[in-house]
């Protein structure tokens, strides 16, 4: 089992106000499954990607990422793990504008230390041309259609070979034709292997995966 959290919760402090985000959600993940977290604004769809994706700590409950507890670990262990395991996509892409296609894709390996540079432009060149991307590689994010800055954003996230691949919302600013490619990528990735954690609160996005996990005021109903 990939992904197994029982029992999380998150409590966020907002003035003299507690909001609870989450209220005891149980979820597990098998590796190589896709699987779309789903529900209105305000459900707690995102706090849970963002715990499951190692970007913020519950304030209950038990995660457990690739058999190891996270809840244990120091922050700098956090971080290597989220370095290694996981890679995200967001809604708003979350390029370097100054960088080009290829130096965008190889970044999170220069950030890791002990890649060669030789070896992360390989890596980045291989992902962009399975993706569709060769031609756009000199190219800085300015000069690309939305489509292509949220598959450029993908060829990032699995430039680390992570266990997970973690979407949020990743058609949210895309239009129709272009969201359509995108979740073609997806299923691509999918099928090739590859485990897709996707938030969306569209339920046309959300049937495209495997599975739902469907939310509702911090449950999972």
């Amino acid at each position: 089992m990939l992904i197994v959290a029982e029992g999380l919760e998150k409590t966020y402090r907002l003035g003299q106000v507690d909001v609870q985000a989450l209220r005891g959600v149980d979820a597990q993940i098998v590796a190589g499954e896709y699987v779309a977290i789903t529900g209105p604004s305000g459900s707690g769809k995102s706090t849970l990607m963002h715990i499951l994706g190692c970007l913020d700590s519950p304030t209950a409950g038990s995660y457990r990422l690739d058999g190891e507890d996270v809840g244990t670990l120091s922050g700098k262990r956090l971080a290597h793990v989220r370095n290694r395991k996981v890679g995200f996509v967001f809604q708003t892409f979350n390029l370097m504008p100054r960088l080009t296609v290829e130096e965008n894709v190889a970044l999170p390996l220069k950030y890791r230390g002990g890649v060669p540079r030789v070896e992360r432009r390989a890596r980045a060149l291989k992902l962009l041309e399975r993706l569709g991307l060769a031609d756009r590689i000199g190219h800085r994010p300015d000069e690309l259609s939305g489509g292509e800055r949220q598959r450029v954003a993908i060829a990032r996230a699995l430039v680390g070979e992570p266990a997970i691949l973690m979407a949020d919302e990743p058609t949210g600013n895309l239009d129709s034709k272009a969201g359509s490619e995108v979740l073609k990528t997806f299923a691509e990735l999918h099928a090739a292997g590859h485990t897709i954690v996707l938030v969306t609160h569209d339920p046309g996005v959300a049937g495209r995966a495997q599975r739902m996990i469907q939310m509702s005021d911090g449950l999972v109903v």
